[in-house]
Formats: structure tokens, C-alpha cells, sequence
């Protein structure tokens, strides 16, 4: 991959879903770039592709027809266990409802999708060190995620995505879940991990929170209507 070649490049991307012999078209014709350490906002009203969108872009699911490229590398026709182990390598997942493990520390936490790489202890200890450190829980390596706050439990999830540096940030909703407070302090996590250099793709209600990314990319009926560059 050269240098200035997108981190993503969707062409042409579409996903119909077929129920009760109904075709549902979420998204039709998406045209995407995302460049290395760039930080752009999905957004657009309930049920117009972005979750869709999201899933395609994590390789939780498969574009219907169109050309997905990441790192430069062809992806729609991967098979399930090479998706899994490009999901595990390249992307970071920020999840709405947290997803941590309620039997599992902290750190057992962070450090879970380096075990599925077969990494060892130390080195995958000193991941997960260094991303609690990041994100301002180290203090909290030992306890389990019922002992935290909703907004603490959210930084210990941005954590685990980046302890496996990720080459992309793909945050859904995350402050969904959280009050306006803590919402505001994991907005302005995610600006500093930006600034130093990480690539973030987030969708988003919440239009002040949209003007977080440099770029907003807005969706309506699985099309992109609209992209416009943040002050």
C-alpha cells in the first residue's frame, strides 16, 4: 500500500437484506474513502445504513455486491477465519453497551483479544498496561467491570480496542450508554487519541459530538447524501 492510499476504500458498496421474500435495500451504492490517521462521523436519522455501514466496515458482515478494501488488500471474499483474524489485527471495536466481561479483571480484559493472537504473557500484560495508562484506568488494572462506573467501564472498552493497534477506530454509539458528562470526557478521549494518530471512524446522533471528526459523512435511505469538512 503506498503512503497516501486510503486505510478503507469502499466502491460501489451495496447490502440488500432478503425477509419474507422482501428485499431491503440498507445500503445502495457507498462510495468511501478513509485516509490513514484521519477522524470522520457517520451520521444520518434511525434506519438509514449507518450500523449497516459499521458492521461492513468491521467485517462483521458482507457487502451484497461492490469492492472493500483494507490496508489495500481485497476483503468481500475472505473466509470466516481470515475475517476473524484481520478483525482481531487491523480493527478496534468501541461498542455502545461496553461488552466487557463481567468475570474477567480489568486487565484480563484489555488483554483477552491479544490471547486469541497467541501473544505472549508479558508482552500482552505490557499492551494492556500501556492502554489502561492511555485511557486513565491503570489504577483500576485488578478490579472487575460491576466495581466501575459507566464511564469508566467505556475507557477500560477504548482500551481493549487499542491494545492491539489497531490500523482503525470503529466507535458505534459510544456514548450512547452514558450520561452527558462522561459522554463528554470519552469525546475528548478519542480527540486525543486522534491527535496522536490514530484513524477513527464513529457513528453518532449527537451533532455535537459529530463536529468532534474532521470529516461528517451523512447517510440517508443507505446512501451517502452529503460529506462536509469540520472547522
Amino acid at each position: 500500500m503506498q503512503r497516501n492510499d486510503p486505510v478503507i476504500h469502499l466502491s460501489d458498496i451495496k447490502k440488500v437484506f432478503l425477509t419474507d421474500e422482501i428485499e431491503t435495500h440498507a445500503l445502495a451504492g457507498i462510495h468511501l474513502d478513509i485516509h490513514r490517521g484521519e477522524y470522520i462521523s457517520i451520521s444520518g436519522p434511525s434506519g438509514c445504513g449507518k450500523s449497516t455501514l459499521l458492521s461492513l466496515l468491521g467485517l462483521l458482515d458482507t457487502p451484497s455486491s461492490g469492492e472493500y478494501l483494507l490496508n489495500g488488500t481485497p476483503v468481500e471474499n475472505l473466509t470466516f477465519s481470515e475475517r476473524a483474524r484481520i478483525r482481531n489485527r487491523e480493527i478496534g471495536f468501541i461498542f455502545q453497551s461496553f461488552n466487557l466481561i463481567g468475570d474477567l479483571t480489568v486487565r484480563e480484559n484489555v488483554e483477552l483479544p491479544l490471547v486469541y493472537r497467541k501473544m505472549k504473557s508479558e508482552e500482552r500484560k505490557a499492551r494492556a498496561q500501556q492502554a489502561l495508562e492511555k485511557v486513565g484506568m491503570s489504577h483500576r488494572l485488578n478490579h472487575y467491570p460491576s466495581q466501575l462506573s459507566g464511564g469508566q467501564q467505556q475507557r477500560v472498552a477504548v482500551a481493549r480496542a487499542l491494545g492491539g493497534e489497531p490500523s482503525i477506530l470503529l466507535a458505534d454509539e459510544p456514548t450512547g450508554n452514558l450520561d452527558s458528562k462522561n459522554g463528554d470526557a470519552v469525546m475528548e478521549l478519542l480527540k486525543e487519541l486522534h491527535r496522536e494518530g490514530t484513524t477513527i471512524c464513529m457513528v453518532t446522533h449527537n451533532p455535537d459530538f459529530t463536529a468532534h471528526a474532521q470529516r461528517t459523512v451523512h447517510l440517508f435511505d443507505g446512501r451517502i447524501v452529503d460529506e462536509e469538512e469540520n472547522a
